[in-house]
């Protein structure tokens, strides 16, 4: 199965292991992976800015990038939410609605990958703790995943995972919003790591390293016992030494 590989600019930047460990699962899963490096945003941030001509400039580089007939995969369910809703504002009826359209067909968060088309959920991976797993609103309500992630989640050795609650709260980030409404961001991170730890967690999960960096965040700046890590980063744990992929 041919899979072409979209790094999210964030991912890239901020948190390239992650990016590998999205390699090194779709290899494993028996997927042979190209990766455009000339790749970079997909938009977003111009777009729910409202920088609409901006976005579409972007875009449409996107567009050239990937190819509208293969699967097209990312561990970031609100890029692929961007594509599969933001482009169609950007892109219906114009000359390139027709590659929209495919390409919006053929792209996947990962773990809706990994679960519905590669039909994989076992990878051997290893954590020790208790977690609780973040719905991201992309992920959610834009690319209607929620059972994909506890899935692969229940198959990881040594980890325990619990349900907290308002699993499908926001968790405040969203994006310019933690610039422009700090106050009620942080609030938000707030009720939700207050949550995780009232599950005496260990861990707190999501398909989006964006949700995990506002929640990070705020557990750095007080000096909480509870850490973030990326399902991708999650299935990869305890195997990536030992284990050729």
């Amino acid at each position: 199965m041919k899979v072409e590989l979209f790094v999210p600019c964030f991912v890239d930047q901020l948190y390239p292991e992650t990016a590998f460990n999205t390699l090194r699962l779709l290899e494993k899963s028996g997927c042979k992976v190209s990766y455009n490096s000339k790749q970079t945003c997909c938009g977003q941030p111009a777009y729910n800015a409202g920088y609409w001509d901006e976005a579409k400039e972007v875009g449409t580089k996107f567009l050239n990038d990937f190819t509208e007939n293969t699967y097209v995969v990312a561990p970031s369910a609100s890029c692929v939410g961007m594509v599969k809703g933001g482009f169609n504002d950007l892109f219906t009826n114009t000359i390139v609605h027709n590659k929209c359209r495919s390409l919006q067909s053929n792209i996947w968060e990962l773990s809706d990958f990994l679960v519905n088309v590669a039909k994989k959920d076992y990878f051997g991976a290893e954590l020790e703790g208790k977690a609780v797993y973040h719905d991201s609103c992309s992920a959610l309500r834009e690319c209607k995943i929620k059972d994909e992630p506890r899935q692969l989640l229940s198959k990881v050795h040594g980890l325990e995972m619990l349900e907290m609650e308002d699993t499908d709260m926001c968790c405040g980030f969203g994006g310019t919003f933690a610039v422009k409404f700090d106050a009620i961001s942080s609030a938000m991170a707030e009720q939700k790591v207050n949550h995780a730890m009232a599950q005496n967690a260990d861990y707190i999960i999501s398909t989006d390293l964006s949700c995990l960096l506002h929640l990070q965040g705020y557990i750095d700046k007080n000096n909480l016992p509870i850490k973030t890590m990326h399902i991708v980063d999650v299935l990869c744990n305890g195997w990536l030494e030992s284990t050729e992929y």
